[in-house]
């Protein structure tokens, strides 16, 4: 039996429920594997569970994935250490390699270098300043468009370090994980998932998420905070119109991380289309037939 379970899918595939139902069928425990779930005051608009390593960052504070990385080690070792399986469940990617794996993750930006190269980038235009990263880093150059503000900052602050942003091993589809983990993905066709989007975030309305943003806006809130999707919609549009918004951004997303899913080395994709109960049996058996 593998010792680690990690559940990936698109937002809206239902895998917490999943991962719930999990830990009703075995010694478990779940470990939130989501970049913006990392954040306190938007519990409605981030689909918050009851899981590790949700909430622990104020909005106004700055995430990492290195500091991610440490916190999810640690509270795997300590779920193991008490006898229970650690059910990795989310659809950041990179969050989730991160907590099942050792990565070799960039160095922080030097103090005051992101402000000087956006001041670069906003003073060249996109066009030269991604030519200036291409004349300083090649590969990353070719994996990022230059209208891409955000990475082009960013891989230039690696240049600058003497990193990559496209490092020659890319140990983030590597297979080696810590523990041994099976790690299963919840496959749904795109018009299901397009339904369940929907559904949700209309729901997330009757909830309340225009009075929780509201609230969230009243205070300060970080550069990484700031993408979390609808903020901003729900903030300035109409109800329908955010509604509508925020539909298509997370059905864009989800198009995302289900190019994600296939990428995952030694992934075992599971059908998602059924009752939560049904989809957890079946890991749960394919947990019990994993040697450790």
């Amino acid at each position: 039996m593998a010792d680690v379970l990690a559940i990936f899918g698109p937002t809206a595939s239902g895998k917490s429920t999943v991962a719930e139902e999990v830990a009703r069928l075995i010694p478990a425990e779940l470990v939130s594997a989501d970049a913006m779930q990392v954040y306190r005051g938007l519990p409605i608009l981030t689909n918050q569970s009851e899981a590790r390593l949700v909430g622990y960052l104020g909005l106004d504070e700055e995430g990492s994935v290195a500091e991610y990385e440490r916190l999810a080690h640690a509270a795997i070792d300590e779920i193991l250490a008490a006898g229970r399986t650690p059910v990795v469940v989310g659809g950041t990617g990179l969050y989730l390699r991160a907590a099942l794996a050792d990565l070799e993750l960039p160095p922080p930006p030097v103090p005051g270098a992101r402000e000087r190269l956006e001041g670069v980038y906003d003073e060249l235009g996109p066009e030269a300043a991604h030519q200036l990263l291409a004349e300083r880093d090649p590969a990353a150059a070719a994996a990022v468009h230059p209208n891409d503000r955000r990475r082009v900052v960013r891989a230039l602050e690696l240049a600058e370090s003497g990193s990559s942003l496209r490092p020659g091993e890319d140990r983030l589809w590597s297979g080696e994980t810590r523990h041994p983990t099976l790690i299963v993905g919840l496959d749904l066709p795109a018009e299901e998932l397009a339904h369940r989007i929907e559904e949700r975030t209309r729901a997330m309305f009757e909830r309340g998420v225009e009075e929780e943003v509201r609230r969230a806006l009243t205070g300060s809130i970080s550069p990484t905070a700031r993408t979390v999707h609808g903020l901003d919609e729900i903030a300035e549009l109409p109800r329908e119109q955010a509604i509508e918004a925020l539909a298509t951004q997370t059905r864009r997303y989800a198009a995302y991380q289900r190019k994600w899913l296939r990428r995952i080395p030694g992934i075992v994709l599971v059908d998602g289309n059924r009752g939560s109960a049904e989809v957890a049996q079946e890991i749960v058996t394919r947990l019990g037939s994993v040697a450790g």
